[in-house]
């Protein structure tokens, strides 16, 4: 089975919504990754500043590629973003962006990642932290809504449904 590393840096590049953005993987190894988003006129939100969506989806990628950029083989080839902040520190005006994302503390199941995104100068624009869960093997019925059929109210007891106050029906 590959490794955390190998799957991510095979991942983002074949990622039809980091394509269509236009997200580069520069770097994925070692817990950290770095990935460049290059400025385009339909990324902003007026004139040229770029959305805060378009910075919150770099962030949130290299968030991911940080949690996958190790040595370990996955259990499972799943997982997730779970907590996601951005805080947005200044407007990115017509310029590359590059994200550089770290893990701060990886467990079993979780991993907590910090990211810094900077325009073409430098600058800071977008501070983020971004928590990842990893995924495991599943069941195809897992965390679907059982289709049994309920009972209808007439089967329950009078209480069903109701939480109780320790007051008396009058």
């Amino acid at each position: 089975m590959p490794t955390r590393a190998e799957v991510i840096r095979e991942f983002v590049p074949a990622s039809p919504f980091a394509g269509e953005l236009g997200l580069r993987l520069e770097h994925a190894a070692d817990d950290e990754a770095v990935l460049v988003l290059p400025f385009r006129p339909g990324l902003a939100t007026l004139g040229d500043v770029v959305h805060g969506g378009a910075i919150s989806t770099l962030v949130d990628t290299a968030g991911m590629a940080a949690a996958w950029a190790n040595d370990t083989e996955p259990e499972a080839l799943a997982g997730s973003t779970v907590g996601l902040t951005v805080d947005f520190l200044a407007a990115a005006r017509g310029s590359d962006l590059t994200a550089r994302a770290r893990v701060l503390r990886r467990g079993r199941s979780l991993c907590f990642c910090e990211i810094d995104v900077t325009d073409a100068e430098g600058e800071p624009v977008a501070k983020g932290l971004m928590t990842h869960r990893y995924g495991e093997e599943r069941s195809p019925s897992a965390g679907r809504a059982s289709t049994e059929a309920q009972p209808h109210s007439e089967e329950r007891s009078p209480s069903a449904g109701r939480a109780s106050t320790g007051a008396q029906p009058k």
